[in-house]
């Protein structure tokens, strides 16, 4: 298939561009003169490909102005007098670093001697990256050889490396074709809007990832291991001889000091304080600490926090013994602290910290920290150790809890996997974004009569819900029909919805962990993929989207409906939600 030649396609790049997007078509400058282009390459000492002298002769660069037409995050394209402005820019940033001019087996230059330098003499800046400056873009390589004439991408916080494109007419070719057809350009559309050009990506999910708590459900919750039989240190026979035996004796390491995250309700009943903190009732049982700990370490946890329940005096306590921390959370003391009080007692690392709630209310006055330096020995922060211990002691002083961890590890306390509750609304944070994907939300929101701005985010969420299939499930889509008809939604602790969006946010926790799990041991067999992940993390956005419209209204929402949308043409449905 032949390739059109760089004025043909900017034939069609304009005409587009002047029936479609006017104010991006007017920020195209006129030709360069063909002195100024001799200039430039007597200036840097290059012969400038023929690709790149057919494209200045159409337009030299772009007016750096909002609305110019840009090659997606590639920047617009360079004047003749930024294009020697940023080639000589870079060359002196990488004059220190040599060129390699190794050659390969053939005795020519190959690609990766090329790219083996932090700016290559021969090569040519010509986009302006997506800050419009010299720290990035695509670059155009002059040097004699098998790459003549190929564009690369420069990052100046990465290697550089070619592109698919072979030449500046492939790119210019390919341009004009996704213009024309609207389809995808280096992984984003093309769009028209308000008189300008403008890219978007077309975000798509698997329809039915991969759910890591339904392969924990298949799973069996470890059993302890029976005590090993002891073995005779001599034959037990026949013989009623004399034996000797000689053994090796090796004195162990001390054990870590068992400093479990722990937290005191007072007043409550240890299946409280569970059900407070989330407990999942189908995996409440006795358990050791050893046993929680296997536990919270198997498949069938799903990286869900493991924790055990107890009583001292007047006060039921929680320990955890896996998964992610939760006594440190402000929702969590919320939660626990409500009617009562609550002492939290956490350690991570260096630092240990006490947290003192009352009725729902988690006083920052009331949280007291150590931050130990970090030593040699078997234990990495002996600081933070004593901390500990100290502050451990101070509890019974102060609230007469007499407490040590020592004391229960073989008991078999109640103990569950806990459902975590959800993170806090922010109601302020939607009022600090100005725009959104480059739209305007401010203004948006500005001039929009509250009523009508609600009615449009809510079938903007509708969108949201339905693009991420998080509007599969019954609760969610009785939430969603209630939205738009400005309905009370129920999203209280404990609710439907409540325990809808928190088991999606422990199948998105578990699928990243698993994933991450993949990269660190280089297992390609784990069923959950990072498309999975990437669907339930999708779900979980359009979640908290729902529940910022619930608890803080539509412009906080706004913006991060707006921002999760996957269709590239959010814009035209917002624009149509706004009129209907």
């Amino acid at each position: 298939m032949s390739i059109p030649a760089v004025e043909d396609s900017w034939g069609r790049i304009d005409a587009w561009l002047l029936r479609h997007a006017p104010v991006s078509h007017a920020l195209l400058r006129p030709p360069a003169a063909p002195s100024d282009i001799r200039a430039a390459e007597r200036a840097l000492g290059v012969r400038f490909h023929s690709d790149l002298v057919a494209s200045l002769s159409c337009h030299d660069g772009v007016e750096l102005q909002p609305g110019a037409p840009v090659l997606t995050h590639y920047g617009p394209l360079s004047c003749v007098a930024d294009i020697v402005k940023s080639t000589s820019f870079l060359r002196g940033i990488g004059a220190d670093v040599p060129d390699d001019e190794a050659l390969d087996e053939e005795g020519e230059e190959g690609d990766d001697d090329e790219l083996a330098t932090y700016w290559h003499h021969d090569w040519l800046l010509v986009t302006l990256g997506i800050g419009w400056q010299s720290s990035d873009g695509l670059f155009l390589s002059c040097h004699p050889g098998r790459n003549w004439g190929r564009l690369g991408r420069y990052f100046d916080e990465d290697t550089p490396s070619f592109t698919g494109w072979a030449s500046l007419r492939h790119a210019l070719a390919d341009l004009a074709d996704a213009l024309e057809r609207g389809r995808p350009f280096d992984g984003r559309i093309p769009l028209a809007y308000e008189g300008a050009l403008l890219w978007e990506a077309e975000t798509t999910a698997v329809p039915d990832p991969v759910s890591p708590l339904a392969l924990a459900a298949e799973s069996a919750e470890p059993e302890p291991e029976p005590p090993a039989p002891s073995e005779p240190l001599v034959p037990v026979g026949r013989s009623s001889g004399a034996y000797l035996a000689m053994v090796r004796h090796r004195i162990p390491a001390p054990p870590p000091p068992n400093q479990p995250d722990v937290v005191f309700a007072e007043h409550l009943t240890p299946a409280e304080l569970l059900r407070r903190l989330g407990a999942i009732p189908d995996t409440v049982r006795p358990r050791t600490r050893a046993r929680a700990r296997k536990a919270a370490d198997s498949t069938w946890a799903a990286y869900r926090p493991m924790v055990r329940a107890g009583s001292v005096g007047g006060w039921a306590y929680a320990t955890q013994e896996g998964g992610a921390a939760q006594f440190a959370r402000p929702e969590v003391l919320r939660r626990v602290s409500a009617g009562t009080r609550a002492v939290a007692l956490t350690r991570r690392g260096p630092e240990v910290q006490v947290t003192v709630a009352e009725d729902g209310v988690p006083g920052p006055e009331d949280v007291r920290h150590v931050l130990s330096p970090r030593e040699g020995g078997g234990d990495l922060w002996p600081g933070s150790t004593a901390a500990y211990a100290r502050f451990l002691a101070g509890l019974e002083e102060e609230f007469g809890i007499t407490y040590r961890p020592d004391d229960d590890t073989d008991a078999e306390l109640t103990s569950a996997l806990l459902l975590p509750v959800l993170e806090d609304v922010d109601r302020a944070a939607g009022q600090y974004v100005g725009t959104v994907r480059d739209f305007d939300l401010a203004a948006l929101i500005e001039r929009t009569p509250p009523a009508r701005l609600r009615t449009a985010m809510a079938a903007q969420l509708g969108r949201l819900a339905a693009e991420t299939r998080f509007d599969v499930y019954d609760e969610v889509s009785d939430a969603l029909a209630r939205t738009s008809f400005g309905e009370t939604v129920d999203l209280s602790p404990d609710s439907l919805l409540d325990l809808r969006i928190r088991t999606l946010t422990a199948e998105a926790w578990a699928a990243r962990q698993r994933v991450s799990g993949q990269r660190a041991w280089r297992d390609d067999n784990d069923p959950v993929t990072q498309s999975d992940f990437s669907a339930w993390a999708l779900r979980v956005e359009a979640a908290r989207a729902l529940r910022e419209f619930v608890h803080a209204g539509a412009p906080t929402a706004a913006a991060t409906i707006l921002s999760r949308r996957m269709s590239a043409h959010w814009r035209a449905e917002l624009a149509a939600d706004l009129e209907g």
